[in-house]
């Protein structure tokens, strides 16, 4: 008969197979998937696929993680030195202060695989080989840090923060992050504030919002700076027994108009390009969108048609 001692090393190895990696940069979208709607992430054609990445070098999948909790997903591109969108779980605003001054993050792991599972503080002095830094963004030329995922849509104080990451930061026109972008995210928050309630009563909607790049110069000859941003966002209203979705997005310049026009999440797909899919096999309406409950949401939520 086999003794317990010689049978102690196999269960080992098994439980070792079988546990669940905690490492943040993984391999695919099905690692990091509870921040989609439904599970299923984007399709964006020769990048994103299924749930697989076109192109393992250039493209990392990040499960952003803060204090060891997991908060959102980036999908980001180490050749352009920024993200290719972040998704997240909207839950509400449970704190509602913006959290105080803390160093700007970077990924341990984009250059360090075997790095902290935890975003870090940047080194202010080093230069990265796959992700930008702070050093990247000293001579800003007129751009801000501007969130994807931005710090207004976190639930809790560890979500807010989470978004301080260069790992969720394009270089973005001052007056677009300030303007029209603004007025954007603060519509679209008290439109998910007010509707997107779940079966639970609890607020839930999904966003996920991206970033075009371009053919200019780059911010100081190493990130790109795109020539779009994008968002959309998709939930179901269980009171009224109806998926509600919209979507936004603006060239990364200074605006000529105070809001971003709302439209449909079929006249987003077409302006990424064919075969795009924000939330694929999903019941988000393509041809509808939120403008209908503007005139019912208090004045100061900046929502204009």
């Amino acid at each position: 008969m086999t003794s317990l001692k010689a049978l102690l090393p196999l269960a080992v190895l098994l439980l070792m197979s079988v546990a669940p990696t905690e490492t943040k940069v993984v391999r695919s979208m099905k690692d990091c998937n509870e921040f989609f709607l439904e599970k299923t992430p984007p399709h964006i054609p020769r990048i994103l696929e299924g749930g697989n990445i076109w192109g393992q070098n250039r493209f990392k999948t990040i499960c952003q993680t803060f204090e060891d909790t997991r908060t959102f997903v980036t999908l980001y591109d180490t050749k352009n030195k920024i993200p290719v969108f972040s998704a997240a779980k909207y839950r509400g605003d449970h704190e509602g202060k913006r959290p105080k001054p803390s160093p700007w993050m970077i990924e341990p792991q984009l250059d360090d695989t075997k790095g902290n599972n935890n975003m870090a503080p940047d080194n202010n002095k080093k230069t990265y080989e796959n992700q930008a830094g702070n050093t990247d963004y000293k001579n800003k030329q007129g751009y801000d840090r501007g969130h994807l995922f931005p710090s207004s849509y976190g639930y809790d104080q560890i979500e807010k923060t989470s978004t301080f990451t260069l790992t969720n930061i394009v270089p973005q026109n001052k007056y677009f992050n300030n303007g029209s972008w603004y007025n954007m995210e603060k519509c679209i928050k008290c439109v998910m504030d007010e509707y997107c309630i779940n079966e639970n009563n609890k607020v839930e909607g999904y966003v996920v919002i991206g970033a075009q790049p371009s053919n200019k110069p780059k911010l100081n000859n190493r990130v790109n700076i795109p020539s779009m941003l994008w968002s959309a966002f998709c939930c179901y209203n269980s009171k009224d027994k109806k998926w509600l979705a919209s979507a936004h997005w603006g060239e990364n310049i200074k605006p000529k108009n105070k809001y971003l026009k709302t439209k449909t999440l079929q006249d987003l797909h077409k302006k990424l390009g064919k075969n795009t899919e924000v939330f694929p096999k999903t019941e988000c309406p393509l041809k509808a969108t939120v403008t209908n409950v503007y005139k019912n949401l208090n004045s100061n939520c900046n929502c204009q048609p």
